[in-house]
């Protein structure tokens, strides 16, 4: 048996041969991408292939700065790199350091070249970009008269709002002299003083849009004073016309609805601002009403006729309640009077008098309550209701009785009886 070597030993010679060939050091393959990956990494793992066979490829994250677009699958592409080994898994791959897209790479480049370029100008501030009128009356294109982009910008604006003019420009947007074209139609509009102009055409190749990628078309969008939407293509193409332009459509359709109003959306809005103007003008005529009715009525309660009608129903409802407080004090007075009268009356020697008793005054002028209080031969004045009768005690008989007899007054009798 003969020298057996390991799987490493035989992988690193085959690498050495491959690092030995100064052809697959630095070499050009040119294939469609297939199985690409972006690793979380930024590595970027892909296939490429053709009808017969595949290369296994992998960029490293570090080589990445030179890719000016995004590897996706079935593009046809140019890598540059280098073919080794790959030891763990012991097969060769493609380690590329630029790639380029097959066909449209010079394109592309020139591309690039030109939108950093003008981007260096100042072609593409924001600052430049002038705002697209809302309500334009006229707006002016810059468009092949026989493609379909002018036919779709025409049934868009004709049912947006037919009262606007369109006025076009034919231009030549594909082929030789094509970008001429276009940048004489822009400043020919620009010379009409309209509203907006629509830059663009319907979708294609990359060499088919090409004439929106020169400079003398985008230098020609810059110094135009009028609006300028471009609208280049489909959605996913993007032009250096797209960068300079005040507004980019994505196609020629979009642009128009950009470009033109809706009329009757317009004629809706402003119906329904009037039906608003003239509600919120009726509350403040309704309010105001109001307020002048509560003015008038509180200028009317503070009139000095009314003030002193007031004050004299005020002084008339004072007046009879005092009339009224006087009356139930005079009724309240009258009858507390009635009572102490009645009383006094019950105690008035002339009550008693009335009822045949007589008041017996002794010599000293006062009441004789008791014989006790007067002496035989002694003169006492007996006072009737009629009149008063002077005579003198002959005999003071003192005689037992009850309580009850000397309250009635026996005494008044007996004395007068005695005289």
């Amino acid at each position: 048996m003969g020298q057996a070597y390991s799987v490493t030993e035989i992988n690193q010679y085959i690498k050495n041969m491959f690092l030995g060939d100064r052809m697959l050091n630095r070499i050009y393959v040119k294939g469609e991408v297939s199985n690409c990956k972006y690793h979380t990494s930024g590595h970027i793992y892909f296939t490429l292939k053709d009808a017969q066979g595949q290369l296994s490829c992998v960029m490293f994250a570090g080589q990445r700065r030179g890719l000016t677009f995004r590897l996706e699958e079935g593009q046809s592409v140019i890598a540059l790199g280098s073919i080794n080994v790959y030891e763990r898994d012991g097969k060769y791959q493609l380690y590329a350091s630029e790639i380029v897209l097959d066909g449209q790479g010079l394109l592309y480049e020139r591309f690039e070249k030109l939108k950093k370029q003008l981007e260096a100008e100042g072609l593409f501030d924001r600052e430049h970009k002038k705002p697209i009128p809302s309500f334009p009356k006229r707006i002016g294109i810059v468009t092949a008269s026989t493609g379909a982009a002018i036919q779709d910008i025409i049934n868009i604006s004709k049912r947006r709002n037919p009262y606007v003019q369109l006025i076009l420009y034919p231009a030549l947007v594909q082929g030789v002299g094509s970008a001429e074209s276009v940048a004489k139609g822009i400043a020919a509009l620009d010379r009409l003083g309209l509203d907006t102009i629509i830059v663009g055409r319907g979708g294609g190749s990359i060499e088919d849009l090409w004439a929106f990628n020169e400079e003398i078309v985008a230098r020609a969008i810059y110094q135009c004073n009028t609006p300028i939407i471009s609208a280049v293509g489909h959605e996913t193409d993007v032009t250096i016309a797209d960068f300079v332009s005040d507004l980019r459509a994505p196609t020629p359709s979009a642009a128009a609805e950009l470009a033109v109003n809706d009329y009757l959306a317009f004629e809706a809005l402003i119906n329904d601002y009037k039906r608003k103007l003239a509600r919120e003008i009726q509350q403040k005529i309704q309010l105001q009403q109001n307020r002048i009715r509560e003015l008038k009525f509180r200028l009317f309660y503070a009139s000095p006729s009314y003030q002193i009608k007031q004050k004299r129903q005020y002084l008339i409802d004072m007046e009879q309640r005092l009339q009224n407080c006087i009356n139930q004090r005079i009724k309240e007075k009258r009858h507390k009077l009635e009572l102490y009268i009645s009383r006094l009356e019950g105690l008035s020697p002339l009550s008693k008098l009335s009822k045949g008793y007589a008041l017996i005054v002794g010599e000293d002028n006062k009441p004789v309550q008791s014989i006790k209080k007067v002496k035989e031969k002694e003169q006492i004045t007996i006072s009737l209701i009629d009149g008063d009768i002077y005579s003198r005690v002959e005999t003071v008989l003192e005689k037992k009785r009850g309580m009850s007899e000397i309250e009635d007054g026996g005494c008044y009798g007996e004395e007068r009886n005695e005289a």
